[in-house]
């Protein structure tokens, strides 16, 4: 049985403004279904959560590990889209 993990840690602290967004969604994009990666900023960043829910509407895990005042800390987990298949084309 495996869990997830935290393998990175991205501090957009040190990325400049117009690029961190982009480059934690393609951070997102790159993990495999249960992996995760630990984002730190320097103020709560909810407007970053409200594009995640956006774009991929309850398929990430969003976990406060610290809040604040003076650093951030979330844990950004990529979630399986839990459909399956019916079973009757065997895919």
């Amino acid at each position: 049985m495996s869990t997830a993990t935290t393998s990175e840690v991205m501090d957009v602290r040190l990325i400049p403004p117009p690029q961190r967004h982009l480059r934690i969604f393609a951070a997102y994009e790159s993990l495999p279904v249960g992996g995760s990666f630990e984002l730190q900023n320097d103020h709560d960043p909810v407007p970053l959560r409200q594009q995640f829910q956006e774009l991929w509407p309850d398929l990430f895990g969003w976990d406060y590990l610290e809040r604040g005042p003076e650093l951030f800390r979330v844990r950004i987990s990529r979630k399986s889209a839990g459909k399956s298949c019916c079973g009757c084309c065997s895919g």
